[in-house]
């Protein structure tokens, strides 16, 4: 299962709080399928097939590509001081 760092919970929250209509939705990973690897957004709720990963109040919903392929991954992020996010997929030890 995915496991959400500290700082990437935070993250989380920080992006849905500026969607007006996602305030008790999260954020979405789908896999693109393609090279380039994932898809986000920020969604009010889950699609149904969607595997959702909380952690301390942060809501991380996985389409079911995303689910397999980041099974026994960490997402990280990193917050800038004005405010952009990136996301960091490692592998947990």
């Amino acid at each position: 299962m995915l496991v959400i760092t500290e700082t990437a919970t935070a993250a989380v929250k920080t992006i849905v709080a500026r969607v007006p209509d996602a305030e008790d939705g999260g954020v979405r990973i789908r896999d693109t399928g393609t090279p380039s690897g994932y898809e986000l957004s920020v969604a009010p709720a889950p699609e149904p097939r969607d595997t959702v990963v909380s952690a301390g109040g942060a809501k991380v919903f996985l389409d079911e590509a995303a689910t397999i392929a980041l099974d026994e991954r960490v997402l990280d992020a990193e917050i800038a001081q004005d405010g952009s996010v990136r996301f960091a997929l490692a592998n947990q030890p």
